[in-house]
């Protein structure tokens, strides 16, 4: 979720295809949008902080080669928000299996900021021709809500990238869009229909996910409720994406699902689906 002060205004003209048509809903939602924009505004810049290294721990920093993670994906994915490079959600999440697996961890982050879902094959072709990862994890949708991609459309350009990764036999965790009701820096009833809008991508992304052979989170059910009830601890300064804690938090929430891609986990929690059948 990026492009803080262009993508929020799309929002404003969402209103046709909610029932909202008449011409006051429509201003209304434009003014709730030009509010919005005015109070994220964009503290944090265009750039997350570079976290790609091999992440371990000295008393196992000899074990074995390196598990190789891939994070792809928005701004969430790339860890905008986070003040240092070890509190990004890749780096989280790179520390968290590095532990949970006694093993180092070569993070590579393919994320983008600002991206919608089509730029996923993007970042895939740019990775180098030899590049083989173990694991993906895949956080996109955002800015497919916020931009008024149909929620079929970014889903089928998320399943192209599971398929792409699955083909080259890399396990895949997909975090479902976030439920955008928990940014307070938006209106009611604009909050409400970015609530609805993000729900239903987040149901589309775990049925294309979980059907092409890849996990699916739910960031809504495992993390929404941290950010809803503690937004001042969860969310950066810009209100809009997550801090520090906000980033460990969602990664701890998404670790489940990659032990379990992994093999090193018997089973997932509540709000984790693995592959169908």
């Amino acid at each position: 979720m990026s492009r803080s002060r262009s993508s929020l205004v799309v929002l404003g003209a969402l209103a046709a295809g909610v029932g909202l048509t008449t011409g006051g809903g429509r201003e209304l939602l434009r003014r709730q949008a030009a509010l919005a924009r005015a109070r994220i505004g964009k503290p944090l810049g265009e750039e997350a902080l570079d976290a790609d290294k091999t992440w371990k721990r000295k008393a196992y920093a000899e074990h074995g080669e390196p598990l190789q993670l891939l994070v792809l994906g928005d701004s969430i994915a790339a860890g905008l928000g986070a003040e240092r490079p070890k509190d990004t959600l890749g780096a989280r999440l790179a520390r968290g299996l590095a532990d949970a697996l006694q093993r180092p961890v070569r993070l590579r982050t393919g994320a983008v900021v600002g991206s919608e879902s089509s730029a996923l094959a993007g970042q895939l072709d740019a990775l180098p021709a030899d590049y083989r990862a173990d694991v993906a994890v895949v956080i996109v949708g955002g800015n497919d809500v916020t931009h008024r991609v149909p929620a079929g459309t970014a889903a089928a350009h998320l399943e192209d990238a599971v398929v792409r990764l699955r083909e080259r036999g890399v396990a895949v965790v997909v975090g479902t869009c976030p439920d955008l009701g928990a940014l307070r820096p938006v209106p009611q009833p604009l909050r409400s229909l970015g609530s609805r809008m993000s729900r239903s991508l987040a149901a589309a992304q775990a049925e294309v996910a979980t059907r092409n052979g890849a996990y699916a989170v739910s960031l809504a059910h495992v993390v929404g409720p941290f950010f809803i009830t503690n937004p001042d601890e969860m969310f950066s300064l810009d209100n809009f994406h997550p801090s520090a804690l906000g980033y460990k938090r969602t990664a701890k929430a998404l670790l489940p699902s990659v032990l379990h891609a992994l093999g090193e986990a018997e089973r997932v929690p509540f709000g984790h689906a693995p592959p169908a059948g």
